[in-house]
């Protein structure tokens, strides 16, 4: 006989599903009007031409086009300056 009734089950072992951030079409890609180019949780990339950002920061394209990966000095707030990645899509240029 046992001296306890019984185990049971870990109450660990839960975990929540990855959310897939990230860059989902590089540089120099075609992607057609309203692709996901980025995913991201706040304005690690800024928005260019013919990009517009989703409610939950999700940068898609606008119009059919090439993807084009910047940068630009943008002024914060406290007055100090960053170098800030801008994606646009630039219309009508083929490889």
């Amino acid at each position: 006989m046992s001296k306890t009734k019984q185990g049971g089950s870990s109450r660990l072992g839960r975990d929540s599903a990855a959310q897939r951030l990230g860059i989902k079409v590089t540089d120099g890609q075609k992607v057609k009007t309203g692709m996901i180019i980025i995913r991201q949780r706040g304005s690690k990339y800024l928005m260019g031409k013919n990009v517009k950002k989703g409610s939950d920061d999700t940068i898609y394209a606008m119009k059919d086009g090439l993807v084009k990966f910047g940068s630009k000095s943008k002024k914060l707030f406290n007055g100090t300056r960053r170098v800030a990645k801008v994606v646009s899509v630039e219309i009508g240029k083929t490889k």
